[in-house]
C-alpha cells in the first residue's frame, strides 16, 4: 500500500500479512480523494475512519493535512499497526479498539465532517444500512458532512433516504450519504 498524495506522497507502507484486511485500491483511493479535494480543505476537517484495517484511508487524510482523525477497528493488530505508523509519521491519529456498531451506538457527542466506512464486503445489506442509520440517528455528521461507505458492486444500498450518489471503480463502489436538511 502507498500514500497517494500530500506530505508523504509515494511513501510505501508494508502492513503485517496476518491482518484480516482488504485495503482500498490505489485507483479507487485516488478517485475518492479527487472528489473530497473538491469538497473540503483537509486541514479544517475532522475524520472518522470506520473498519479502518491497515489505516490506509487515515494515512491519506493525515498526509493531506487533516489533524483530527479517529480510526476505529475491533482487531488489536490493526490498531497496533495504525498506532505504529501514526507515531512514525507523526500523524496524531486517535485509535479506538471497538466493534464499529457499538462505537456508533455510544458516540453522540463528537461530530465529523467525513465518516468513511469500509466494512467487510461479505456484510449483509442490513448491516450496511445499520451503519447509515446509526450515523444519522446519532447526528455524527457536522453540517455539510458526508458518510462514505465502500462496498462491493454486488451490494445494493441505493434506496436509502440519505444516499446522494454513488461512484463505481472496478469491483468497488463508494456510496455517499448526506443529510439534505443540514447540507443545504
Amino acid at each position: 500500500m502507498r500514500i497517494i498524495s500530500g506530505k508523504f506522497k509515494s511513501k510505501r507502507l508494508q502492513a503485517p500479512k496476518k491482518l484480516p484486511v482488504r485495503p482500498t485500491t490505489d485507483i479507487a483511493k485516488e478517485a475518492l480523494f479527487n472528489i473530497l479535494n473538491n469538497l473540503y480543505y483537509f486541514h479544517e476537517i475532522a475524520v472518522l475512519d470506520l473498519f479502518s484495517g491497515t489505516g490506509n484511508i487515515s494515512y491519506e487524510f493525515g498526509s493531506r493535512g487533516t489533524e483530527k482523525i479517529t480510526s476505529v477497528d475491533e482487531n488489536f493488530g490493526c490498531i497496533k499497526y495504525i498506532n505504529q505508523i501514526s507515531d512514525e509519521l507523526e500523524l496524531g491519529i486517535t485509535t479506538i479498539k471497538s466493534d464499529v456498531f457499538k462505537y456508533l451506538e455510544k458516540n453522540s457527542k463528537t461530530k465529523f465532517d467525513v465518516i468513511f466506512a469500509d466494512p467487510p464486503y461479505g456484510f449483509e445489506e442490513v448491516q450496511f444500512e445499520k451503519i447509515v442509520e446509526l450515523v444519522f440517528k446519532n447526528q455524527l455528521l457536522d453540517e455539510g458532512g458526508v458518510l462514505i461507505i465502500e462496498h462491493s458492486k454486488h451490494t445494493k444500498i441505493e434506496n436509502h433516504e440519505f444516499l446522494s450518489y454513488q461512484k463505481k471503480y472496478g469491483g468497488s463502489v463508494f456510496s455517499f450519504f448526506e443529510n439534505s436538511e443540514i447540507s443545504s
